[in-house]
């Protein structure tokens, strides 16, 4: 399956740079920006050329009937919307329960333009003392580019500010749902 992502990718013109997030058995990667339903078969594709294990969150929606049984089998993790819920905590907890875990989140919480990331990675990646790696999805330029491993602070206002900042401009497949 490797060879047949790195094949598939190669064709649609897109390159994978930075940090090889294999590396570690523990992290946070964070992806933006997250515009379209593409995101997903080219992120299962990038997973399958990296050869890793990457759970991702979804809506709980994307989880219900036969799509549902996909969504699992492709490391979804639901996510209750609009309800107060422990997800932060459940999260967190999974990192303690596993040997390896690797999740992936969209901290847009929409493929619509957004001014502000959601910070629910902040809260996760410090309860769990796991670091995060900031995935910029450029489809302006056909680069997923992997940033080193970063370890969240104390200082959350700060730590969302410089993520925040790293993202602007990255080009999404949908350029004006692009986090600007």
């Amino acid at each position: 399956m490797r060879l047949i992502s790195s094949f598939i990718l190669k064709v649609l013109g897109w390159k994978i740079t930075g940090f090889n997030p294999g590396e570690l058995k523990k992290c946070i990667l964070i992806v933006v920006p997250h515009t379209s339903g593409w995101d997903f078969p080219i992120g299962l594709l990038v997973r399958s050329k990296l050869g890793i294990s990457i759970k991702f969150v979804g809506k709980e929606e994307l989880f219900k009937g036969l799509k549902g049984i996909g969504a699992r089998f492709f490391g979804g993790i639901p996510v209750k919307r609009n309800v107060h819920s422990s997800f932060v905590q459940d999260v967190a907890d999974m990192f303690t329960l596993r040997d390896t875990f690797r999740i992936c989140l969209a901290p847009e919480g929409t493929r619509k333009a957004v001014t502000q990331l959601k910070t629910g990675f902040h809260r996760i990646a410090t309860s769990a003392n796991v670091p995060v790696i900031l995935v910029k999805w450029d489809f302006g330029t056909k680069n997923i580019n992997f940033s080193e491993p970063w370890q969240m602070t104390k200082d959350k206002e700060s730590d969302v500010k410089k993520v925040e900042d790293y993202f602007r401009g990255v080009i999404g497949k949908v350029p004006e749902y692009s986090f600007l």
